[in-house]
């Protein structure tokens, strides 16, 4: 195997182990050398690639960002309805949290960086603006009510869905998430759709989620 693809190989394996031991054990209580042996690698290697186990979070948190945002840009740029596609991105990054590795390490060291040398806002901004701009596209679309202050509800909406995977990790492992996203937006809903919709739009959860199930069924 050529010397560079070695490299990223160990690179990947150092963040899958650092995102396992991270995930289970938080960034105070993990060492060096347990990310090490989680990932299977010396320490010289681990050196080789990273600085600090600072330097490994953030590189755990940057990888569970760009993985958990390109979701948010690709529901920006599709064709679902901008309340529609808040509530799927809800519950796609809910999957995420529960599949996969990374991306619930990265969540739980964003909310550990006041240990860090800078503090980490990078991440809620960018939610904040992509739910900011999905209520605005659900205004226009007649689905979010007129006058909604969409910046006030964006700063609402990712802190709740934060504090609820976090509540749920801490309650169950994450094993009620889907129900406690689901109760989220039940009292989020109809402070946000339009009257004349409430009808279609309150049941939004149960319907997308069983749409996602019955699409996994037939794949």
């Amino acid at each position: 195997m050529p010397k560079q693809q070695r490299a990223i190989g160990t690179r990947a394996a150092i963040l899958r182990g650092a995102a396992e031991a991270f995930g289970r054990n938080g960034y105070g209580s993990t060492s060096l050398a347990d990310v090490a042996t989680e990932a299977g690698v010396t320490k010289g290697a681990l050196y080789f690639h990273f600085d600090s186990k600072e330097a490994i979070a953030l590189a755990v948190i940057g990888a569970q960002h760009e993985a958990s945002i390109a979701l948010g840009h690709r529901m920006l740029d599709g064709s679902l309805p901008g309340l529609e596609a808040i509530v799927t991105m809800s519950l796609e990054l809910a999957t995420q949290l529960c599949t996969d590795p990374v991306v619930a390490a990265g969540i739980r060291l964003t909310m550990e960086s006041s240990v860090f040398s800078s503090p980490i806002v990078g991440p809620y901004r960018d939610w904040m603006a992509v739910c900011e701009e999905l209520l605005g596209r659900g205004i226009a679309e007649g689905d979010v009510a007129v006058g909604t202050d969409v910046a006030a509800a964006a700063h609402f909406i990712s802190p709740a869905f934060t504090g609820v995977q976090l509540v749920s990790e801490a309650l169950t492992g994450r094993e009620d998430l889907d129900r406690r996203v689901d109760e989220m937006w039940a009292l989020i809903l109809p402070a946000l759709v339009a009257p004349d919709r409430r009808e279609r739009l309150l049941g939004l959860p149960t319907r997308l989620r069983a749409a996602r199930a019955a699409a996994a069924s037939r794949s």
